[in-house]
This record gives C-alpha cells, sequence and structure tokens, in this order.
C-alpha cells in the first residue's frame, strides 16, 4: 500500500472549539491526542478550552493540509487566520 501524503485534512469548528476534523500527519494524531488527554465534553456547545487546548486547536489550523476552515455555526468557510482568530477570541 502507498502512503499518499497529498490527502487533504478537513477541521469544523463550532462555539469556538473543535467540532469535527479528519488529520494525517502523526503531528497533528499527537496533538489530538494531548488535547483529549487534558479533557473534553462530549458536546462542542459545552467544552470550556484550556489554554494548552486553544494552543492545540490553533497548531492544528496551522499544520492542516487545507486552505480554509469550516465554522459549523455560521455555515461558512473561513481562512486559517481568520479561523484562528475565531477559536482565540471566542467567549
Amino acid at each position: 500500500m502507498v502512503n499518499d501524503i497529498s490527502k487533504e485534512d478537513y477541521l469544523s469548528l463550532k462555539w469556538g472549539t473543535l467540532k469535527s476534523w479528519k488529520f494525517h500527519s502523526e503531528e497533528a494524531k499527537l496533538l489530538l491526542k494531548e488535547y483529549d488527554k487534558i479533557g473534553s465534553s462530549y458536546s462542542a456547545m459545552y467544552q470550556i478550552d484550556t489554554p494548552r487546548q486553544i494552543e492545540i486547536i490553533c497548531q492544528l489550523i496551522d499544520i492542516g493540509n487545507f486552505d480554509r476552515v469550516y465554522l459549523d455555526w455560521d455555515d461558512i468557510y473561513v481562512s486559517k487566520e481568520e479561523a484562528k482568530k475565531y477559536v482565540m477570541d471566542y467567549k
């Protein structure tokens, strides 16, 4: 089996946090494990990310093999920079 590194990743955010995702890199998978180890709610609506979790989401945005991030609640795609601002400024 050939490892296709050109596979596109995907990230969806809702209420300022992770909603759904698909990543292929080991770096992203390790970040997701760390995020999970810190702890999260079963619902994005109730999730209150720690400063480290916010940092992890921003790192995932940076390393993701995609150009845009989907904001589920708003039903729009935004640039990586807009997605990071959304996560960091969400209250």
